[in-house]
C-alpha cells in the first residue's frame, strides 16, 4: 500500500497559523513541511491541494463504539470507517460496553479487536465500578489514554456512587480521570416528578429538566472541588451548562490539572430544537438552553473549555423512537463533527485555526498523546484534507454510521472532508473508505 505522497499547495492549518506550503509523507510519517516548495518527490504520488486545507488528523477524546455486546448499535469497524470519513483520525473509547471493560483482560480483548478492524488509530478507557480499584490501579499509563468513572448513571449500569471507592479513586489515580458528571439524586427526584406529572408519557422536551443542569453542577463542581483536594488529574466530559463554565480556569491547557471538554452536540442544538429533531438529539447530559449553548460556545474561545470531541453514542432508530422513559440516549456524529465545527467557521462563531487547536493539538497534549495532531516533521501522518467550500447536504445515502441515521440529516454543510491519511495511508478519498487499512494503538508520553 502507498505510504509515500507529497501534497502540494496546500494551506496548511497548524498550530495557530494557515500557510501554503508542500507536505511530504514517507513511510507513514511527515517527512517534510516546506513553505518554499518541494522539488521532486521522488517516486511520491502528487496531490494538488490548491485552494484546500490540510489539517491535522483530528482527535476525539470521547466515543462509544458499541463493541462488544452492543454491536445491533454499532461496531468498532462501521465507526472507524465513518470516523476517518469525517476526519477524525484517532480515537478513544469509552468503557461502557457488553460486558464492560473494568478488568484489565476484558480491556486488552477491546485493543485485539481494534487491531484487527480499525481503520483509525485507537485507545480504550479503563472502566471504574464500585468494586475494582484494584484492576485499575493496573492500568499502564504509557499505553491506555485513561480512566473513566460514572458520577452519573447513562447507558450501561458503571455508576460508581460508593463513597469509600470515590475517595480512593480521586486520592490514587495514577493517570487522568475522565468523568461523567451528573447527581444521580436530582435526576431521579426530578423524573418522579415528571412521572407524577405526565405519567408515562413524559415529553421529550422535560429531558433538560430532568437532566437539569442543577444535576450537572452540584457533580461537576463537587469532583473539582474534590480533585483539588486530592490532586487528582481531573477531565470534565461534556460540558452543558452556563454555571458550570466557573468551574474552570480560563487559558492555556499547559499545566492545569482540571480540565473540560465540550461536545459539538452542545455547540450546535439548543432545547427549542427538541420540537423537531424529538429524541433524535436525547443526549446524557441534555442539550439545553440557548444561553447555554452561547456560554459554552464562548468558552472554547476563552479556554474555559480545553477539548471539543463528539460522545458519539449510537442507538437504532426503533430505540430512538421508544417512549421516553425507554427511549435511550445519545447519537451518532463522528461523521460530521469535523464538517459542523467547520460550518460554525463560516458562521463566524470560530477560526479555522481554532478548531484545529481544540479537535488535534488539545486533545494530543492533553493526554499526552505521541508524535500525533500536529502537522510536523516527524510525526506519524495523520491528516485531513478538506474543501471549505464545496457544499453538500446530509443524508441517507451519504451516512456511513452502522445504525443509519444522523441528528444532522438535511444540513447542508459548505466544508466537505475530501481526503484521510492514516500514518500515511490513504483511508478515505471521494467519498469511499478503504476499509482495508489499520489504524495504530496510540501510545503517550507519561
Amino acid at each position: 500500500m502507498n505510504m509515500n505522497w507529497i501534497i502540494r499547495n496546500a494551506r496548511v492549518v497548524n498550530e495557530g497559523r494557515t500557510v501554503e506550503a508542500d507536505v511530504l509523507l514517507r513511510a507513514g510519517r511527515i517527512e517534510r513541511v516546506a513553505t518554499e516548495g518541494i522539488g521532486d518527490a521522488h517516486g511520491a504520488t502528487e496531490v494538488d491541494a490548491n485552494g484546500l486545507l490540510l489539517l491535522p488528523g483530528a482527535i476525539d477524546d470521547q466515543v462509544h463504539f458499541r463493541e462488544p455486546g452492543l454491536t445491533h448499535k454499532d461496531d468498532i469497524a462501521h465507526a472507524s470507517a465513518a470516523a476517518v470519513a469525517g476526519g477524525i483520525t484517532s480515537f478513544m473509547e469509552m468503557p461502557n460496553t457488553s460486558p464492560a471493560a473494568v478488568t484489565q483482560e476484558r480491556l486488552q480483548q477491546k485493543y485485539d479487536r481494534a487491531a484487527q478492524v480499525s481503520v483509525a488509530n485507537w485507545s480504550f478507557h479503563m472502566g471504574v465500578s464500585n468494586g475494582n480499584m484494584d484492576e485499575v490501579l493496573r492500568t499502564d499509563p504509557r499505553s491506555v489514554c485513561g480512566l473513566k468513572a460514572f458520577l452519573g448513571s447513562s447507558t450501561g449500569d458503571l455508576l460508581v456512587d460508593d463513597e469509600r471507592t470515590l475517595e480512593r479513586l480521586f486520592r490514587e489515580a495514577h493517570m487522568i480521570l475522565s468523568v461523567h458528571a451528573e447527581h444521580e439524586g436530582t435526576i431521579r427526584a426530578n423524573l418522579e416528578a415528571a412521572k407524577a406529572r405526565y405519567g408515562e408519557d413524559i415529553p421529550v422536551t422535560e429531558h433538560p429538566n430532568i437532566r437539569s443542569a442543577e444535576g450537572c453542577y452540584r457533580s461537576s463542581s463537587w469532583a473539582v472541588a474534590k480533585a483539588k483536594e486530592c490532586g487528582t488529574r481531573l477531565h470534565v466530559l461534556h460540558i452543558s451548562t452556563a454555571r458550570e463554565l466557573a468551574l474552570f480556569e480560563p487559558g492555556p491547557l499547559e499545566g492545569k490539572r482540571i480540565t473540560a471538554e465540550a461536545c459539538v452536540h452542545h455547540l450546535w442544538f439548543t432545547d427549542a430544537d427538541y420540537a423537531t429533531k424529538g429524541t433524535l438529539i436525547k443526549w446524557n447530559p441534555a442539550v439545553k438552553t440557548q444561553a447555554d449553548r452561547d456560554a459554552i460556545r464562548a468558552a472554547v474561545n476563552e479556554g474555559r473549555i480545553d477539548v471539543v470531541a463528539t460522545d458519539h453514542a449510537p442507538h437504532t432508530l426503533e430505540e430512538k423512537a421508544l417512549p421516553y422513559t425507554r427511549c435511550p440516549s445519545g447519537g451518532p456524529l463522528v461523521q460530521h463533527a469535523l464538517p459542523a465545527m467547520l460550518e460554525l467557521v463560516r458562521q463566524g462563531v470560530y477560526t479555522v485555526e481554532q478548531v484545529v487547536e481544540k479537535m488535534c493539538h488539545a486533545p494530543a497534549r492533553l493526554f499526552q498523546v505521541q508524535e500525533r495532531g500536529f502537522v510536523r516533521e516527524g510525526c506519524h501522518a495523520d491528516l485531513v484534507l478538506v474543501d471549505p467550500d464545496a457544499p453538500w447536504t446530509v443524508a441517507k445515502d451519504n451516512i456511513l454510521y452502522k445504525c443509519g441515521w444522523s441528528p444532522f440529516e438535511g444540513q447542508r454543510f459548505y466544508a466537505r472532508v475530501k481526503r484521510t491519511w492514516v500514518n500515511g495511508r490513504l483511508a478515505y478519498a471521494d467519498g469511499r473508505v478503504d476499509t482495508s487499512v489499520r489504524g495504530m494503538r496510540l501510545l503517550f508520553d507519561r
